[in-house]
Order: structure tokens, then C-alpha cells, then sequence
């Protein structure tokens, strides 16, 4: 009865979120009725993504999770680029790397240590994971430094932002190509696909098909939430980066939080790094640069200068991160680690 309760209550706000866009509503409502159907879809989305790694087993199901979760802050951010607001873009693609990496990692980590005295994961996947996050910090801290050194022209600005976005994103396959095919026997986490011990609420097809409306559902509230950015922060004087790194991203990445907290609670931390390190990456190493690559399409190329703000915050959570998952086991202590960390660059930000 309680889960049908909360699905009764998704297409409520949902309903009244799409009532007060079209309807012409005050702004402000606009953005909360907005924000908070988000938060309840991708609450749906994340139960969509978790039935499916029932039947694909963890790595796959993190992977699908991670990929299906980030398809609300890929959305926003595709909206955000079509309205040219690219600074905002890029501190929403600052906020997913270190809200996963620190906020969704940590909460993990925190939630499911004090259920489980310590817990255990792949160590080779730890130990590529580190591997990719360095090289996602190498991909934006090159084109900052040498642009600005060398003080390139727009031209060549572009050609750099959009040759490496290319290069990154073939990185990426190829990673997926060496995980999911070439050597997936090497990084499996040792269990059976669909041996959870757990009954998933919906059959596979059933799964499949949810996890479609979903991310439909989040593409519609995205650009709902959208419009009523400038409004937003205009009235509560937030800069773009605030907003952009923590209010956008918090929301866009509903959907791993629950999830992974989720999934370290059933003591399958594999499948919470999975999500959280994996949406990192995946961010880093895919997200930001189609959306380069898609603002040329909407005729006005985003280049891939981060801020030297957004680069540090990005440094330190991918240090810290990396310091925690290299030996492949957790426990509570590292999840609070993890948080603080979180904070004190909300703090940070907010002052901004």
C-alpha cells in the first residue's frame, strides 16, 4: 500500500508541476513544484534502475543506475546549453562529479558501515577507478592551463575543447569495452546475475519499460526547472556557481543517492561504488564533452574551461575519493570523512 501511496503522490506533483508551467503560476512555484517532482521521479527512476540489476547483477546494474541517473542532470544541462547559460552548465557538471563523489559516496559508505562493520568490493575495479578519475582531472586541468598560459584565441580555444572532448569521450567506450566485454570476467563482483535473494517489484520487461518513463518524466520537469533558474537566483542573490554546483546538482542526481544509499544498506557496496564513482566518471568522461559537442550543434561552441574553483573542488574530491576506495573495503568512518569534505566546499561555494 505505502509504495502505491508514493506513486499516487509522483503523479500528484508531477501533475502540479506541469499545471503551474503551462499554467502560467508564479515563478517560485514554479521551481519548487518543479524540484520537488524531480526528487520524487527520480525516486521512481532509481527503483526502476535497482529492479533491473536484480536480473543484470551489480556492476551492470550500477552502470545502468549511474547512466539512467544521470540522465536528469544530462537533460538540464542540454536545456541549460540551449539557453547559453554555460557557466551554470559547467558548475552542474562540478556539483554531479563531487556531489557523487562525496555526497552520494559518503552517504553510501556512512549508512552502510554502520549497518555492516566493514565493507568489501572489487580492488582491481578500485584500482581502475582511480586510474579514470585522474585522467577525467587531466582532461579538464589541461585545456585551463594552457589556454590561459598561451592565451589562446576563440578559434583555437574551440578546436582544443572540442579535440578533447572527442578524446574523452572514445576513453570512456573504450573503458566500457574493456569492463563490460574484453575483461569482464576480471573486474565481475563474484556473484550471480539475478542472484540477489531478494523478489524485484517488476518483471524485466516491466523494469525496462518504467526505467524509459521515468527518464521521460525527468526530461520534462528538467526544463520545467530550467525556466525558473534566472528567477531563482535573482531573488535569492545565489551566484550561478552556487546554484549550479549544489542546488541543480543535488537535484539531478536524486535518483543515485537513493539508490546507492540503497544498495550499501543490502551490504551491495560493490554496486554503490559502482553508482557513485561510475556517475563520476561517466560525468567527467562523457557528459561534459557531448554537451560541448552539442552546443556546437546549437550553434555557439561551450569551451571546456573550468574555473580554477571548479577544477580544485573537482582535485580534491577525486583525491579523496581515490584514498578512500584504492584498498577496496569501507567502513562508517570514511562515509563522514567523505561528507565533511562535501561541506566544506558547500560552504565555500556559498560564499562565493
Amino acid at each position: 500500500m505505502k509504495k502505491y501511496g508514493f506513486y499516487s503522490v509522483m503523479v500528484a506533483i508531477f501533475a502540479l508541476s506541469a499545471i503551474s508551467h503551462y499554467g502560467g503560476w508564479n515563478v517560485m512555484w514554479q521551481f519548487a513544484l518543479s524540484a520537488l517532482a524531480i526528487l520524487f521521479v527520480a525516486g521512481f527512476l532509481g527503483k526502476a534502475t535497482e529492479s533491473v540489476a536484480h536480473y543484470a547483477g551489480q556492476r551492470l546494474g550500477g552502470f545502468l543506475n549511474a547512466t539512467f541517473g544521470n540522465a536528469a542532470e544530462l537533460i538540464i544541462a542540454i536545456f541549460l546549453v540551449k539557453e547559453g547559460l554555460f557557466d551554470m552548465v559547467k558548475a552542474s557538471l562540478t556539483g554531479a562529479i563531487i556531489g557523487n563523489l562525496l555526497l552520494v559516496l559518503g552517504l553510501s559508505v556512512l549508512l552502510g558501515g554502520l549497518k555492516y562493520k566493514q565493507q568489501h568490493f572489487n580492488i582491481q575495479i578500485a584500482g581502475y577507478n582511480a586510474t579514470l578519475m585522474i585522467m577525467a582531472v587531466i582532461g579538464l586541468f589541461v585545456p585551463a592551463v594552457f589556454v590561459k598560459a598561451e592565451h589562446f584565441s576563440v578559434e583555437k580555444d574551440h578546436l582544443l575543447s572540442l579535440s578533447i572532448a572527442a578524446i574523452l569521450i572514445v576513453s570512456y567506450l573504450l573503458w566500457l569495452i574493456f569492463s563490460m566485454i574484453t575483461h569482464r570476467s576480471l573486474l565481475s563482483d563474484g556473484e550471480a546475475a539475478a542472484d540477489h535473494g531478494e523478489t524485484p517489484p517488476w518483471s524485466r520487461g516491466v523494469s525496462v519499460l518504467f526505467l524509459v518513463l521515468a527518464t521521460i518524466m525527468v526530461a520534462l520537469v528538467s526544463e520545467w526547472l530550467v525556466g525558473t533558474l534566472h528567477t531563482f537566483t535573482s531573488r535569492f542573490g545565489l551566484s550561478e556557481l552556487f546554484v549550479g554546483a549544489f542546488v541543480i546538482a543535488i537535484i539531478g542526481n536524486a535518483a543515485e543517492h537513493s539508490a546507492a544509499v540503497m544498495m550499501a544498506m543490502k551490504n551491495k557496496i560493490g554496486a554503490a561504488v559502482e553508482i557513485a564513482i561510475g556517475s563520476s566518471l561517466q560525468i567527467a568522461l562523457f557528459v561534459a564533452p557531448v554537451l560541448i559537442l552539442v552546443s556546437t550543434l546549437f550553434g555557439q561552441t561551450m569551451d571546456i574551461l573550468f574555473t580554477p574553483i571548479e577544477l580544485t573542488a573537482i582535485a580534491v574530491a577525486v583525491f579523496i575519493a581515490k584514498s578512500i576506495s584504492k584498498d577496496g573495503t569501507t567502513n562508517w568512518y570514511e562515509g563522514v570523512l567523505l561528507l565533511m569534505v562535501y561541506i566544506i566546499l558547500g560552504i565555500a561555494f556559498y560564499l562565493v
